[in-house]
Formats: structure tokens, sequence, C-alpha cells
């Protein structure tokens, strides 16, 4: 009989996934993938969306057109699972796959940060995106505040990324010079692992007049007072942009999988303690950042490991490699390569940024809307 898989989370790593056993394993494998939401996005889109280049509407990729061999897709929300026994329950359903794969990725806390939910604005979700867009469009200069309210965060370059778009933007507008802008960040550097792509973002933002702290988080806002909280004193500002905090999905820490915070699991094949239980993606710890490409890779980690235990032979993949289109605003990209098992420790290069790798960004999930859904 075939092997019942259940991925619970249809994002980079679900998807890629289950693909890849679709390829590998057809039929040796039943894949159910699960995930509440009807559509996906990439995470890059929802900067499309904050600075107009999109609607929510074009940016949404619907599940139901997938046509992977052996994939089924179900738009259920997990409710709670078992991994001693293996036993999932949705709001359709109760199921006793023989392999569950938890792929649900970070949820976002908006209200641990005092404040943020009443007086802030965020653009890591499309209606967050939505909001911050309709709100920038009746800005007209004052003090602009982007902080990193917590780490880790997904997507590292994304407050760089979003603070550089948004110069262009207010630059197209005749208001930068009426406008100050600052980033925040708990972090030493914008990318840690690369120091070339952390140097292009601060000689960036530098040049653009944007004040950069380092290793200084802020710990609320008052939004009738418009100031942000810091440790040792307050901050004004007219308008605030925060990374929310993140956190792994409350069915999961109930569930006794993430009891440090996020779920561990064993680099190497991405099995969690229980048997016949993997984890992959943006809720595990694993030591390499939080990021769409890095969820591929451990989905490539753990759909070797999968068809080993299937077969009884069979390589595994390294896992820990990725990369990363970053925008740099003037029509600019820049590409980082990261390796983090590079012999010597990790390699991240970066190439540009320039004008070259727009198109080579478009391609990029361009090929991953084709493998993944087939158009």
């Amino acid at each position: 009989m075939p092997t019942n898989v259940m991925i619970l989370g249809a994002g980079f790593g679900g998807l890629e996934l289950a693909s890849s056993l679709s390829e590998r394993l057809a039929g040796e494998v039943e894949v159910t993938l699960v995930d509440q939401h009807d559509d996906f996005v990439f995470g890059f889109s929802k900067l499309e969306v904050l600075f107009g280049r999109q609607s929510a509407e074009q940016v949404r990729i619907p599940y139901r057109p997938m046509r992977a061999p052996g994939v089924a897709f179900r738009q259920e929300k997990v409710l709670a699972l078992d991994p001693a026994t293996r036993h999932v329950v949705t709001d359709a359903g109760a199921y006793d796959p023989d392999v569950i794969v938890v792929a649900l990725g970070a949820d976002y806390d908006v209200a641990a940060t005092p404040g943020f939910a009443d007086g802030g604005f965020e653009y890591y979700t499309v209606t967050g995106a939505e909001r911050l867009r309709d709100e920038l469009r009746s800005f007209r200069g004052g003090r602009v505040m982007l902080a990193v309210l917590s780490i880790p965060f997904k997507c590292p370059p994304a407050p760089y990324e979003a603070i550089l778009l948004l110069h262009d933007e207010l630059v197209g507008r005749g208001i930068r010079d009426v406008t100050d802008m600052h980033v925040v960040t708990p972090q030493p550097a914008p990318i840690p692992v690369s120091p070339q792509a952390s140097a292009a973002f601060e000689r960036a933002m530098g040049e653009r007049g944007i004040a950069y702290t380092t290793r200084r988080r802020v710990y609320g806002i008052d939004p009738a007072a418009r100031v942000a909280r810091f440790k040792d004193h307050d901050e004004p500002y007219d308008l605030f942009i925060g990374i929310p905090v993140h956190k792994v999905p409350d069915v999961l820490s109930d569930a006794g999988l993430a009891e440090e915070g996020w779920v561990a699991v064993d680099p190497r094949t991405m099995r969690t303690g229980y048997p016949g239980v993997y984890a992959i993606g943006d809720c595990t710890e694993t030591g390499i950042p939080k990021a769409g490409t890095f969820a591929e890779s451990t989905a490539h980690v753990a759909a070797d490991d999968i068809v080993r235990s299937i077969r009884g032979a069979g390589a595994l993949a390294p896992g820990g490699t990725g990369l990363c289109y970053m925008e740099f605003g003037n029509g600019e990209v820049g590409r980082v390569d990261v390796d983090f098992h590079a012999a010597g420790g990790p390699t991240a290069p970066l190439l540009g940024p320039s004008s070259e790798y727009v198109a080579e960004k478009a391609e990029f999930g361009a090929t991953r809307r084709a493998r993944w859904f087939g158009a």
C-alpha cells in the first residue's frame, strides 16, 4: 500500500516537498497537503502590493488548480496534533497518516508589542501591506520609523528593502526632503551572514540620508503621544512601521513540539523527536534564517529522508543553502547565494545590485509558480 504523507502547511517548504515527493515517489506515496488558506502569496509580492505595483488579487495564486500526481490539497485549519500517535485534527475531520510533515511557518504576534496593534503598521501580511499602502497615500511628510521588533524574523532583507523603496516613493512624490527616516534593529548588521550585503545596505541607506541604529529594540509605542518606547528613552514618530514579533503557531506549542520556542529537528533529516514526524521551514530551529528558499532547502532534506525510509536507501541533501534577491531601490536588485555548510564556514557573496537581476528575480518566482501550480 502507498505510504500516506500529510504535509501541514503549503508555503515554500510544503509546496516544494509535495512536488518533490510527487516526482520521486509516484505510486509509492499519497500526499495530502493541508493549508487554512485558499491561495499562496510569495513573500516578496507584499512589497509589490505595498507600493502599488500589483493588487492583492494579482499576487494571490489559488491552490485548487494544483495537479501534481498523487497530491490532494485540502483547505482546512489544523486544530490539534498528537505527534506521539501521528493524529491530526482539522476543522473538517481527523487523520492518522503514516508520516506527518509540519510546515506551518511562523505566526505574527502583533499584541506582543504594546500599542503596535492600535497605532503601528506592518507589511508582512497582504492585508497589512494594503493598509500601509493606503496610509502612505495620505502621508505628507514627517518622521518615519521602521523597527524590527524581535529576532528571528522572516526574510532578513525585508526591512531594508522596504525603507529603500519607500525612499524612492517619497522622492517621486516630492516629500522626501520633509521626511526623516530611521531604521532600528536588535541585530548587529542587516544581513549578519553576508558582510558584503550588509555593507551594501548600510551604504545605500547612508547615501539616502536614512538613519540606521543597530543593537536597539523598540519595546512598545504610544499611539496617542506618537512615541516609540526604547529601554532608556522615547523617540517621536509620525508613521511607525514594524516587523512584527514572530512566534511558532499555537497548535505546535500545544502539541509539545516547541518547548524551546521553535520546533527542534535533526537538521540532517528534519526529523523531530517523534517517529514519522518531520518539521521543515520557518517553524523550526536549525540555526538558519527564516526565509522561503531555506524552507525549500529543508524540504529537499526531508524529501530525501522520506525516500530513504520508504525505499531503504538513498543519499541526503546537505541543506543550508539558498539564494535571496534584494531590492535596493532605484530599479536595482542584488542577489546573495548562501551556503551555511561551506568548508571553512558560511559563505554569502553579494552579486550586484544592478538592473540585470530584476528579470532574474521575476524568473525565480515564475519557475516556482510553474513547478508548484503548473502555470
